[in-house]
């Protein structure tokens, strides 16, 4: 029923938890079948200019397909800048994971939702300039 890639990523998922102080956070459910994804983001400008994630937290309640996807977006979307992460979408976290059942395909769109919500979030909040160590000293002087 499931693939070899979606069993590994149930049983050893990827990236779980929480990122204390956290960018972005995107939580997004499903009421008909209970699937709950929340996902947690930090931000940092790379050297070219572009936001990056750098690093990515998943919490998910829910069911195997659940879990295996949650697990996989972090996987797809660390290091990516935040224009390619959205890009993301529920098709090609279903393809990395070498398939899911249809009646599955859902898990895959709530995994893609809670990554565009999460840095939604972080855009709404008003992109906080990451700022390097040497500047905090100074400010706090």
């Amino acid at each position: 029923m499931y693939s070899k890639e979606v069993m590994e990523h149930f049983q050893h998922p990827h990236n779980m938890g929480e990122i204390k102080n956290p960018d972005g956070v995107g939580t997004v459910g499903n009421p008909q079948c209970g699937d709950v994804m929340k996902i947690f983001i930090k931000v940092e400008k790379g050297k070219d200019g572009k936001e990056r994630l750098k690093d990515i937290k998943v919490q998910t309640y829910g069911c195997v397909a659940a879990l295996a996807t949650s697990s996989m977006i972090t996987d797809l979307a660390m290091g990516k800048t935040l224009d390619e992460a959205l890009k993301i979408s529920n098709k090609q976290i279903a393809e990395a994971l070498k398939g899911l059942p249809p009646i599955k395909m859902h898990c895959s769109v709530l995994a893609a939702d809670a990554l565009h919500s999460a840095i939604e979030d972080y855009r709404k909040k008003g992109a906080r300039r990451i700022q390097p160590k040497e500047s905090k000293a100074k400010a706090r002087r």
